[in-house]
């Protein structure tokens, strides 16, 4: 069979890691081109400094990955759809749900397979978590995303701009995470988003969440400018009493102190595994939940102000 001839569009930090190599060491697909400004990519690989070339000149191309900043992926990609390509997005889909949703009709109507990755959602202890969670009451469940955005964001402005997400950029992981496990619709009951001065995205927000699995505490703390080791854990109590703590961004899940087995891909070569089924069958796997919860916690918080914050 004939690999699929996948192209990278945004060749940055996180293509180069995860995408590339997942790409390599998937049989099905075959690294055929990357987009970047600067025109550089991988080694031994076509590069273009934009899509528009990519396209013009790539006439076998048959699927992107489209991992440049969310608020230019809609127009990359509704072009990218026209051209007839199968389309991966990286997280988040799109700046806003009207977006995603356009793009998912478009897909859909070219029996093209669109689909919004969330690569939190394929760690497989994020799996074990969600089958342990099945049909079971939730007592109670605490979030708690705290990482320096110096370390993994450092100098990059567009993340505090309208549509760059602030603190979202990474929260909305934890609720892509939190969107797979739990038993039952999720709801932004209350929000406190807590913006610098001089940025126009917030850089901490604390949500309270609703759901009708839970009569109980559902809360999340989102700090962009934590010091130390980052903390990405999930505390659940069920309404037997049963602990699950879901650690170190979903990779390790313990039912109260035993760690629990759990084995996979990994996330990139599972997202990567899901597109090939995707593109097979013509399907289209379009998740906006956790969207979906950042626009509530929007439409719904209320505005805090902190001191001005400097990362350069």
């Amino acid at each position: 069979m004939r690999p699929i001839r996948i192209g990278i569009i945004g060749y940055g930090k996180i293509a180069e890691d995860q995408h590339v190599p997942s790409i390599r060491n998937n049989g099905r697909f075959e690294l055929a081109a990357t987009v970047s400004r600067q025109g550089k990519g991988a080694p031994g690989i076509r590069s273009f400094a934009s899509h528009h070339e990519m396209l013009d000149q790539m006439e076998d191309l048959e699927a992107v990955a489209i991992c440049t900043p969310p608020s230019v992926r809609y127009d990359i990609a509704r072009d990218c759809i026209e051209a007839g390509l199968h389309i991966l997005l990286e997280k988040p889909p799109g700046v806003t749900l009207a977006e995603v949703e356009h793009l998912a009709c478009l897909a859909a109507g070219r029996e093209i397979s669109l689909f919004t990755t969330w690569h939190a959602q394929h760690n497989p202890a994020v799996t074990a978590a969600a089958e342990r969670l099945a049909g079971q009451s939730i007592a109670s469940m605490e979030i708690v995303w705290h990482e320096d955005v110096r370390k993994w964001h450092p100098g990059q402005q567009w993340i505090w701009e309208p549509g760059g997400f602030g603190v979202f950029d990474p929260g909305i992981n934890a609720l892509s995470i939190a969107a797979r496990i739990f038993p039952g619709e999720l709801f932004v009951r209350e929000a406190e988003l807590i913006f610098p001065e001089n940025k126009q995205a917030p850089i901490a927000a604390r949500l309270r969440f609703a759901s009708s699995s839970s009569g109980g505490e559902l809360s999340a703390d989102f700090n962009w400018n934590h010091q130390g080791k980052e903390e990405w854990n999930f505390h659940i109590r069920l309404s037997d009493g049963t602990e699950l703590k879901l650690i170190e961004g979903g990779s390790r899940l313990f039912v109260g102190d035993e760690l629990q087995a759990s084995g996979g891909h990994g996330e990139y070569p599972s997202i990567y595994a899901e597109f090939v089924d995707l593109i097979d069958e013509r399907r289209s796997h379009v998740d906006i939940r956790p969207l979906r919860l950042v626009a509530d916690a929007y439409l719904s918080g209320r505005r805090s102000t902190a001191p001005p914050f400097e990362d350069g």
